[in-house]
């Protein structure tokens, strides 16, 4: 979840409460965060930091000081601001143009003005670290949406967003001093080399500049030092945002517009033109407002939180949470629209949230238990219980790791793409590609371990029990979660006949009889694999792991594994448990 940093006077200048002489605690600031789902981390009473830790991925918008001021201002006022350049009239001044092609590369951009508001210290850190936030947590490390600032008045407009060949424009980059070619800053430059492959493999890159032909960036790379370079004092900012969904450009410039609005900025749209048209029009006046009103019944709401609530009540709750609501009562429901810095509105759980949130969850009434019941561990977790015992006493240490995971551990690193082990469980529209899949096993987890422990005396023997989700076209939903024991052990002579005897031994103990199958897998040496079998039924699979997987991770020291199934282990269950 992200974690950012504001600071104490800025949030209270923000709040409105600046100069006031009763000051910001950190337990009046407590007692806001549930509001922005937020734990305050850590506070420097002498300089006024504070580090907030944000528990809800779906709100970028609460990503800076900005977002959290505004939605603890609006419980306070009881109803939001306006915005009025969300307003579809007047036709903006500025226009900025899309070229054709662009489709092929990064093909959305939307942007607007800021005026008036003279950038602080804290306003240009809070600029930057919202910033960051968005474009690495939100637009996957740029791929998504990247974002540019820059000083105002030496634009000329119409601003044109095209392609261009990496040899026919040049600039100076952020933190360079001479003019580079945009292929010397892709081969070249720290952020061409981090971003670069984000454009890689195509003839031509995307730039921005002017009607005079002044270069503003290289998209999602690197700005102008000339014109992207703000700095405090600066009162006049030109914004921009670039991507390839467009609901997400537009999100995020809404976001960086109501940023600078309350800050005293006055917005002003700009025009942007498309070759084609979009699902927006050809035509599209940014900032947009993306959101449209929906009803919600009364009755799944009170059904949801338990309780009857007044219609004017939930009603209310919206308002000083942001919403726009009326209620109708013929209907038996309540309209609802997000404000135009919001798109996280995916069902009516989500307004029945906002509404407790609200509310607070202390105005709800208790309700005891009905029923009396007795806790207990199931039959997996007792069974889970004695490996773990039993591993310990093998002398192997536990790690826990999360179950989500990226492609790239999962199955590059381990040498499965394109074989028939390359299926895994994927995360519809992931925050970051860190945590895009399932795990479909449980190695590449205790090799991101062993990858961290080299300078940790050896040998290593790790094991964790967990779960993992393997895909099966027969289940309904497509895919089983499985709970599964993994083993690693490395050193210098480590191999298959050692791993194998603490197999032997474990199952022994746990009175469980096997056999090994060999088999060929990507992952491990070939003649140094095998296939665990228990009752003529596959459980888990035990091997010598292949050179290039260790050099994948970094490992300099043989290693070898064995993973079983440890529901496929509970059918034996009162000797094991008892024994």
């Amino acid at each position: 979840m992200p974690t950012i940093s504001i600071n104490v006077n800025d949030l209270a200048q923000l709040l409105g409460r600046g100069g006031t002489a009763e000051p910001l605690t950190a337990e009046r600031i407590e007692a806001w965060f549930p509001l922005v789902k937020g734990e305050l981390k850590d506070l420097d009473s002498e300089t006024g930091e504070m580090r907030v830790e944000l528990h809800d991925s779906n709100r970028p918008d609460l990503w800076s000081c900005e977002g959290i001021a505004r939605q603890i201002r609006i419980k306070l006022e009881g109803t939001a601001r306006p915005y009025p350049f969300f307003k579809s009239t007047p036709r903006p001044k500025r226009r900025l143009t899309v070229g054709s092609g662009l489709e092929r590369v990064r093909p959305y951009v939307a942007a607007c003005t800021a005026v008036g508001y003279p950038v602080t210290e804290s306003g240009l850190a809070q600029l930057i670290q919202i910033q960051e936030k968005l474009a690495d947590i939100f637009g996957r490390k740029r791929r998504t949406i990247s974002i540019g600032f820059y000083r105002l008045p030496a634009i000329v407009f119409p601003v044109a967003y095209a392609l261009v060949k990496p040899d026919e424009a040049r600039f100076t980059p952020l933190g360079f001093e001479e003019k580079m070619s945009l292929r010397e800053i892709l081969s070249v430059h720290p952020k061409g080399l981090e971003y670069g492959p984000i454009i890689a493999g195509h003839d031509m890159v995307p730039l921005l500049r002017d009607d005079e032909g002044q270069i503003l960036s290289l998209p999602p790379i690197i700005n102008s030092r000339e014109i992207g370079e703000v700095r405090v004092g600066d009162r006049e900012l030109f914004v921009e945002v670039t991507g390839t969904d467009l609901t997400m450009v537009l999100l995020t410039l809404n976001i960086l517009a109501v940023n600078l609005a309350d800050r005293g900025a006055t917005i002003e749209a700009v025009e942007v033109a498309y070759p084609a048209a979009t699902a927006f029009g050809k035509t599209v006046r940014t900032p947009f407002d993306l959101a449209k009103p929906r009803p919600v019944p009364i009755k799944t709401i009170e059904a949801a939180l338990g309780q009857p609530i007044a219609p004017d009540e939930i009603r209310q709750a919206l308002l000083a949470y942001g919403y726009e609501a009326s209620v109708s009562r013929d209907k038996g429901s309540v309209s609802v629209k997000l404000p135009p810095y919001r798109n996280d509105l995916m069902h009516a759980v989500d307004v029945v949230e906002d509404v407790a949130i609200s509310r607070g969850y202390g105005a709800f009434t208790p309700v005891m238990p009905s029923q009396f019941t007795v806790g207990g561990l199931s039959r997996l977790e007792q069974v889970s219980d004695r490996i773990r015992d039993l591993m310990v006493g093998l002398g192997f240490q536990e790690i826990l790791s999360n179950i989500l995971a990226s492609r790239l551990e999962l199955v590059e690193r381990m040498r499965l793409a394109g074989s028939e082990w390359d299926r895994t469980v994927e995360v519809d529209n992931p925050m970051s590609l860190t945590y895009a899949c399932l795990r479909q096993w449980i190695t590449p987890s205790l090799l991101r371990v062993e990858a961290a422990s080299t300078r940790a005396f050896y040998p290593h023997r790790l094991f964790e029990v967990g779960e993992v989700a393997v895909p099966d076209a027969a289940d309904e939903l497509g895919a089983r979660s499985v709970t599964v024991l993994g083993t690693l052990i490395a050193h210098a002579h480590a191999n298959f006949s050692e791993t194998h005897s603490y197999l032997d031994l474990l199952l022994f103990y746990l009175d469980r009889p096997y056999t090994l199958e060999p088999i060929s897998h990507p992952s491990f040496l070939d003649g140094r694999a095998g296939r665990i079998v228990s009752n003529g039924r596959p459980i888990g699979l035990i091997g010598e792991l292949h050179p290039e997987v260790l050099e994948h991770w970094q490992i300099g020291m043989p290693s070898v594994v064995f993973e079983l199934e440890v529901d496929a282990l509970v059918e034996r269950t009162k000797e094991m448990v008892d024994g």
